[in-house]
């Protein structure tokens, strides 16, 4: 499984943390952007980078960020079968996980410490999705 990332300029130091600890542990990431911390830079450009890479491979995952997380997830739920959420906590992202199969999580740079961020991230990665009849149905719903 590949997990894309981008952030704009005010997650980049976020992004970078996460990046190289997950690649440390062994996992495929693929960065998406900001890769040079430009402060001119616009999150809607790396959200919908993360977003298509995970619409388009199956089984994929991606982690976006700003400073709220909230720009970030705007734009990447407006991709044909994106779900994304932001997560400030890890029992947010493992609700997400299991409860609507989100494939994309949102971090909020502004308010979240990296260590925060990798237990929000762990709990996202590891957590599966409960295919009970209510969460699909919610699902088509939103599809």
């Amino acid at each position: 499984m590949t997990i894309y990332i981008g952030t704009d300029h005010r997650g980049f130091a976020l992004k970078e943390y996460i990046k190289n600890y997950l690649a440390a542990e062994g996992r495929a990431v693929e960065d998406c952007g900001d890769k040079i911390h430009d402060e001119s830079d616009d999150y809607p450009d790396y959200a919908k980078a993360v977003a298509s890479r995970v619409a388009n491979e199956a089984g994929a995952k991606g982690i976006v960020i700003c400073g709220s997380g909230n720009g970030v997830a705007i734009v990447a739920n407006k991709t044909r079968g994106i779900r994304a959420a932001v997560a400030m906590s890890p029992e947010q992202a493992r609700a997400a996980r299991s409860d609507e199969d989100a494939n994309v999580i949102a971090l909020a740079a502004d308010y979240t410490e990296h260590d925060e961020a990798m237990d929000i991230i762990e709990a996202f990665l590891s957590t599966p999705f409960l295919d009970a009849e209510r969460h699909m149905r919610r699902i088509g719903k939103i599809e």
